[in-house]
């Protein structure tokens, strides 16, 4: 029923497709790993699904055959319009609603589905998980596999080595844990890297009066000098070095602590402060 290392270098022959690094489309084809995405996901029952880049339907299927219905974004025109083949020969009846668009450019997608789970290309996985999040509240939860070095910068708490811009940014909309690592070798053609899950699942933002873009700015002012203090990182943002400490202590924050220990709630009191 689930595509294997064959069936998808067939599939991909037949369609004339070839991967490209631009798309970031390397192809799972391990269906024990399939099924182990799908239930480390830990979706309700017949939940639908939001899926990013099915590709040749891999786990497309994977989340059909555990029935859950699928509403799946894929940027190339040839493999959308190839997927409802693949599935309607293997899971005849199944309920897959295709959307050929680019998941940055979504701004609300058939089907309302309110759990994401996704192969997600390397080269953007950050700023589409960010997109969807803001752009589709109905997602309560996600699963997304990603380069490893992204799922531990996803995941990082303040304070840590790899806390970060995609860190803190997330933390504005959802807690993120780890979830699990994938071997390269489930992957067609290769990759050069390993890849990590990353479960996602929806909570408030922070309780405060500014925007989410004046945090935004706040975190990427802070982060964009990783090594100075937020003093001299954010006197830019606030127009000198002083107006930056003068927004610091009116925020409770050490002027000379750097950005890495802060979280988003105590970004989001900076932003205030402007």
């Amino acid at each position: 029923m689930l595509l294997g290392p064959a069936e998808i270098r067939a599939l991909a022959a037949d369609l004339d497709v070839r991967p490209t690094k631009t798309l970031g489309q390397n192809f799972l084809h391990d269906q024990n790993t399939i099924r182990r995405i799908v239930r480390t996901a830990d979706l309700e029952p017949g939940e639908r699904v939001l899926e990013i880049g099915p590709g040749l339907g891999s786990l497309t299927l994977g989340l059909l055959e555990a029935g859950h219905p699928v509403t799946a974004i894929e940027i190339d025109p040839v493999l959308a319009a190839s997927l409802p083949r693949t599935v309607a020969a293997r899971l005849p009846g199944a309920d897959l609603e295709i959307v050929t668009d680019d998941a940055m450019r979504v701004s609300d997608v058939p089907g309302d589905p309110t759990a994401l789970v996704a192969n997600l290309p390397y080269n953007v996985a950050v700023p589409v998980v960010l997109h969807l999040l803001e752009t589709l509240p109905g997602l309560r939860t996600g699963l997304v596999m990603v380069q490893a070095e992204v799922a531990d910068r996803l995941a990082a708490p303040p304070g840590s080595r790899t806390y970060g811009v995609p860190s803190a940014k997330a933390a504005w909309y959802a807690s993120a844990t780890r979830a699990g690592a994938i071997p390269r070798t489930v992957f067609w053609p290769m990759p050069n890297v390993d890849s990590g899950l990353v479960r996602l699942v929806r909570r408030d933002p922070p309780a405060t009066t500014a925007t989410r873009e004046q945090v935004f700015a706040v975190v990427d002012a802070a982060f964009a000098q990783r090594r100075k203090t937020l003093r001299a990182a954010l006197a830019g943002w606030a127009g000198s070095p002083v107006a930056a400490e003068d927004a610091l202590r009116a925020a409770g924050i050490d002027p000379s602590a750097r950005g890495e220990t802060l979280a988003i709630e105590q970004f989001a009191r900076i932003a205030e402060q402007k």
